[in-house]
């Protein structure tokens, strides 16, 4: 049996045995390296550390621990408020109140999961009390919850961009107007929808006094995005450096400005953002020795002859893509299959024409879809978590998102500018 084989085949026995996947990476590749002996034992441990040992990998602790302090400061709630004086009381207004909450936090936390978590307790609740089934309401946040990922700051781009050797400030600034017309599409099918099912708005007028009186309670919240990404773009600071910046004025926002952030929280949120920030780091190191060992196997190269073999077609080939990734954000971490898959499929993109920072949106936004997609599908875990809807019945309700968000991707994939046009402004 050759290399390649078993390294997939074991990788597969170990998903099945509901083995983490962390772990399930590094297995198989020991058990590959055992087996060939080819490299020498301590591979795995090697790149386990030197893999992580990245400066601009250092965001990714920053920014979880950032959104962990504003999902408990306030913020969440205050950027509510101001969505739903914008649309509270239009047909379906307090889902498309949501979708826009979603965009706002995204703008902050750089996590799918950790955005549906923090709008989802607050807001699937409200939606049900305000007469919205609660499979739709956790369908919204859950959909919603993946602009997590794709509007800036993104932990998937910031990894993509180290695997890539690609700037993690243009993949920032390339996510923005599709992040934005994402959920753009989630609001327009969230209207339909609530119009066909008579999800009527709030009795409360919209009015500039209340935007005004909602958006003042909101500043400190909405300066975030503004401090953030302005600082990144303006040239101020690295996005890594800008993550340093996310946490000490969310401290200061959730501590002294809006004083809902506690002194006896601190540990709990310390604690949430360490656990899941080792997380990530160990499907990082697993990830990278995985991916090594491909290339190390000549897996890259066997792959991007095969798929130029069937076409030259650059439209045929990138939908080939799309399918294979859409496909392995069913089954894989969306940070793994990155790691995996980026020195695979990007010198194949850029055989075909595609720009590096284009391929990366469009591989961020495919994946992104896999966070709504059974069987990992991890926001409907969490959804399912807060709702307390089965992943069966949430997996259905679900379905027409998925639809809108695949509609989304094909324009971001034969529209490049969606991606690029910003760029053009960088100074």
């Amino acid at each position: 049996m050759s290399g390649p084989v078993l390294l997939f085949i074991a990788f597969a026995v170990f998903l099945l045995l509901s083995v983490p996947i962390g772990i399930a990476l590094g297995l198989a590749t020991l058990i590959t390296i055992v087996y060939t002996g080819a490299l020498p034992i301590d591979f795995l441990a090697k790149e386990l550390i030197t893999s992580i040992d990245s400066f601009p990998l250092m965001a990714v602790p920053f920014f979880i621990l950032a959104g962990e302090i504003m999902g408990k400061g306030g913020i969440s709630d205050r950027l509510f408020r101001v969505a739903n004086s914008m649309v509270g009381n239009k047909t379906g207004g307090f889902a498309i109140a949501t979708i826009i909450t979603c965009m706002f936090f995204a703008a902050i936390s750089g996590s799918a999961p950790a955005t549906v978590a923090a709008i989802g307790g607050i807001m699937i609740p409200a939606m049900v009390r305000q007469g919205y089934d609660k499979k739709f309401a956790t369908a919204v946040v859950a959909a919603a919850g993946s602009l997590g990922v794709i509007i800036p700051p993104s932990i998937p781009m910031v990894i993509y961009g180290v695997v890539g050797s690609v700037s993690i400030s243009d993949m920032f600034i390339a996510g923005i107007l599709p992040g934005l017309l994402v959920g753009f599409t989630l609001i327009i099918w969230t209207y339909f929808y609530s119009k066909k099912k008579g999800f009527s708005g709030s009795d409360e007028p919209t009015s500039l006094a209340n935007i005004w009186k909602a958006t003042w309670d909101a500043k400190w919240a909405l300066l975030i995005p503004i401090i953030i990404l302005g600082g990144i773009y303006g040239g101020i600071f690295t996005p890594t450096e800008a993550a340093v910046i996310a946490v000490v004025y969310g401290l200061l926002a959730g501590m002294l400005f809006y004083r809902e952030l506690k002194i006896k929280d601190l540990p709990s949120v310390f604690a949430n953002s360490a656990l899941t920030t080792a997380t990530i780091l160990i499907i990082v190191g697993s990830a990278t020795a995985f991916g090594r060992l491909l290339t190390i196997q000549q897996v890259p190269n066997q792959v991007a002859q095969w798929m130029l073999s069937i076409s030259e077609s650059p439209i045929v080939i990138i939908l080939l893509i799309t399918v294979l990734l859409l496909i392995v954000g069913c089954f894989m971490d969306t940070l793994a299959a990155i790691i995996i898959l980026t020195p695979i499929l990007l010198p194949i993109a850029v055989n075909i024409g595609y720009d590096p920072v284009h391929f990366g949106i469009i591989m961020i936004v495919n994946l992104a879809i896999g966070f709504i997609t059974p069987p990992l599908g991890v926001n409907l875990f969490v959804g399912s978590g807060i709702s307390g809807l089965s992943i069966e019945t949430l997996s259905k309700a679900i379905i027409p998102f998925f639809f809108v968000m695949l509609f989304t991707l094909f324009l971001i994939i034969f529209l490049p500018q969606i991606s690029l046009f910003p760029l053009s402004f960088k100074g």
